[in-house]
């Protein structure tokens, strides 16, 4: 499949003027759900607090169809509404590879990405380059996240398995120096 459903259950828990998901709607690169029962039935929803990570090996469901699921909510209400999102909904919880945020909220942080970030590198690493640079054109950040994260993309993009892409990580990134 060459295009990835995105999809994006949101909970208004955010500055809607800084809020990535409804410029992403706007722009009609991903489908917004107020209600989680109208979100995908099938899929994967990245979750940063998952064990599993999202990677190569996912590739085969994503190429049959599957959605990517993001979560827009507050960063300080995460554990929440995760927990509501998971009760919810029969997705598949993945986290990310770490990279650094180039979002203004957040710029700099790993991990502490905004919704479009955290579908651009899903795209990057399942070997959708082409829409990871669609989504991120409309915001002032887009090219900085890439060149920011450069190494750890290029290396993510060519991780054979998920188990190493996981271990890929912490060849750019000191596990000691993250603290949400």
């Amino acid at each position: 499949m060459e295009f990835v459903p995105l999809h994006i259950i949101h909970l208004d828990q955010d500055d809607p003027k800084k809020c990535t998901a409804r410029k992403m709607e706007k722009f009609e690169s991903a489908i917004v759900h107020n209600n989680v029962s109208k979100s995908p039935k099938r899929g994967f929803l990245l979750n940063p607090k998952s064990d599993e990570i999202l990677g190569p090996d996912d590739k085969r469901i994503i190429n049959l169809g599957a959605s990517i699921v993001a979560l827009d909510c507050s960063w300080k209400q995460i554990d929440s509404s995760l927990d509501y999102i998971e009760k919810k909904t029969k997705l598949v919880s993945k986290a990310l590879p770490l990279v650094l945020a180039a979002n203004e909220v957040s710029w700099g942080k790993p991990g502490r990405l905004s919704t479009v970030e955290a579908f651009a590198i899903s795209l990057w690493i399942l070997g959708k380059e082409k829409q990871a640079r669609d989504i991120l054109k409309p915001f002032r950040f887009g090219d900085q996240f890439l060149e920011l994260n450069k190494e750890p993309l290029e290396a993510y993009a060519n991780a054979q398995s998920n188990h190493e892409l996981e271990k890929l990580q912490w060849d750019f990134f000191n596990e000691s120096l993250l603290s949400n």
